[in-house]
């Protein structure tokens, strides 16, 4: 399952987002917001984080205007990498090497093909695992400071 959720600045592309996983046959699961009112991207960020964390999602998709709030507070939670992405080259790169269990997008700064594109390639890369696995260790070992 997919976990997803934004603020009022990600709320149209993430409805977007939901739709054409859905159509590709994902599992999906809103975690709001569920208008355009404003809303605290920490707040929004917590259930999409709680549920990656906990194993009830697989992977987790947050949009908030440009990404970046929403991504910083993701990251602090313990156990999330959540990598900010506006092209597909990062989106590659943040499975490959870096295990990222959240993606993060603005949604203000790209467009939904361009989304799309970068959601695909997210959910379909593969950890290399190898030499990155002693980075992502040292990642835990801070989490635990």
């Amino acid at each position: 399952m997919i976990a997803i959720g934004s603020d009022h600045g990600g709320f149209e592309l993430k409805n977007y987002i939901v739709k054409y996983l859905l159509e590709q046959g994902y599992a999906v699961k809103d975690y709001g917001t569920y208008s355009e009112d404003s809303v605290d991207y920490p707040d929004c960020a917590a259930p999409v984080c709680d549920a990656v964390v906990s194993g009830e999602a697989e992977k987790g998709i947050l949009i908030c205007g440009t990404g970046i709030g929403i991504s910083i507070a993701a990251n602090k939670h313990k156990g999330i990498r959540a990598a900010l992405c506006s092209d597909a080259y990062s989106a590659t790169m943040s499975r490959r090497h870096n295990n990222a269990n959240i993606l993060c997008m603005g949604g203000r700064v790209i467009g939904r093909e361009l989304a799309y594109m970068i959601t695909d390639v997210w959910l379909h890369e593969e950890f290399e695992g190898g030499r990155h696995e002693k980075r992502i260790a040292k990642i835990h070992e801070i989490e635990q400071q």
